[in-house]
Parts: C-alpha cells; sequence; structure tokens
C-alpha cells in the first residue's frame, strides 16, 4: 500500500535515529514501528494497567489539632506552648 503521511518533527527525528541505529531503510523502520505500536494499541487495557496500592505508614500521634481549621491551627502554632 501506497500512502502519504505528514509526521511531526519530533518523530522524524526519531525515525531518522533508528534508521541510522539499524542501518535499516525508512520504510523498514515505520512498518516495524507502526508493527510494534498497533500491537500495544489492541492490547487488552488491563495488561496494561496494574493495580497500584499505598502501604499504610504509620506516623504516630500527631503533633497538630485538626488541619480542617486553619484558624485554630495557627493559634496552635502561635501560642507560647509551641515552642
Amino acid at each position: 500500500m501506497r500512502t502519504t503521511l505528514t509526521l511531526d518533527d519530533d518523530v522524524a527525528v526519531l525515525l531518522r535515529c533508528v534508521q541510522e541505529r539499524r542501518r535499516a531503510g525508512l520504510k523498514a523502520v515505520v512498518n516495524d514501528a507502526l508493527r510494534l505500536g498497533l500491537q500495544q494499541l489492541e492490547a487488552s487495557p488491563r495488561a496494561e494497567q496494574s493495580l497500584y496500592r499505598t502501604r499504610v505508614a504509620e506516623a504516630g500521634r500527631r503533633r497538630l489539632p485538626s488541619l480542617d481549621n486553619v484558624t485554630e491551627v495557627l493559634v496552635w502554632a502561635e501560642s507560647e506552648d509551641f515552642r
């Protein structure tokens, strides 16, 4: 199949770099890149997305009052008992 593509500048630079590194023609590099990219696009989304869970870390007793009330925190921080 013959077609005309308009490539973004960054993509053209990457293609040239791969072409030079592999010492391959533009047609071969573009076909390989498209083949790999299309396979990844067709892969199931579950394979791409793995669940990430953050472990809970116990920080100990908090020293500040509730941070929901900014005024209360400022009064606490500026009091003489703070130091």
